[in-house]
């Protein structure tokens, strides 16, 4: 298999043990989407995605293209090598299901079925407990395709029609990475009606990282995220 191409249906969840020197491709297929991701160590759960530490060591509320995202323990799960939109954000965490019935109802499986109205902390769980992980293991998640911006009072709120049709990201994956990612809706979306987003994933390998790679060379902490890994991967190669 050279590659993998699948649909990630809206308001669902899906995860997957991503092997080191592959890259993921997630493409917004209708706009407005919302995929909530987290990472862990497959090989020690208790390594996990870190949103402070990604942020701080690369000086920026934003991710984008050449930003790393960094483990707990001061490792790069993934690098952004591609970004159509300039701006994912890692700080407003994941919807609840007191969020969603505030803002379009209740609706469960057991009346509604495929209608239901799931939300990103449920959906996330879901996954998790596939792996043996519960609540007490979920930390500040990714959200790739939405954008948040501030007001004079410090109070968020999400950029409407920021992802357009096609938007697209790729991870490339530093580390085994065990992905868990959903496709409910963002905390703070204010549409009218429960968005329903699909998503497209592509997997495929990676081409090698050089000496110049971008994501390795935008930061200096990137240089000591990458000897951290290296340093993690030392004697595999043998």
């Amino acid at each position: 298999m050279t590659c993998y191409e699948t649909i990630i249906p809206a308001a669902s969840h899906w995860s997957l043990r991503v092997r080191r020197g592959v890259q993921l491709t997630l493409t917004d297929i209708e706009g407005d989407a919302n995929v909530g991701m987290m990472f862990y160590n497959p090989e020690n759960l208790l390594e996990r995605y870190n949103a402070p530490d990604t942020l701080k060591c690369q000086h920026t509320f934003k991710l984008t293209r050449g930003h790393c995202l960094y483990s707990d323990m001061g490792r790069i799960f993934a690098s952004i090598t591609h970004d159509t939109l300039d701006w994912h954000e890692t700080m407003a965490g994941n919807c609840h299901a007191s969020h969603v019935q505030q803002k379009w109802g209740k609706r469960d499986y057991q009346q509604d079925r495929n209608q239901w109205l799931q939300n990103g902390h449920d959906a996330m769980l879901v996954e998790m407990a596939k792996y043996g992980l519960t609540q007490a293991d979920m930390a500040a998640n990714l959200n790739l395709f939405s954008k948040v911006h501030t007001d004079t009072g410090g109070n968020m709120a999400l950029a409407p029609g920021h992802s357009k049709p096609g938007s697209n990201v790729t991870l490339r994956f530093e580390m085994d990475t065990l992905v868990i990612l959903h496709t409910c809706p963002h905390p703070l979306s204010q549409a009218d009606t429960y968005p329903r987003k699909p998503v497209s994933l592509l997997m495929k390998r990676a081409a090698p990282v050089q000496d110049d790679d971008y994501c390795k060379n935008l930061r200096p902490e990137n240089q000591r995220g990458f000897a951290n890994n290296a340093l993690y991967h030392f004697g595999l190669e043998a």
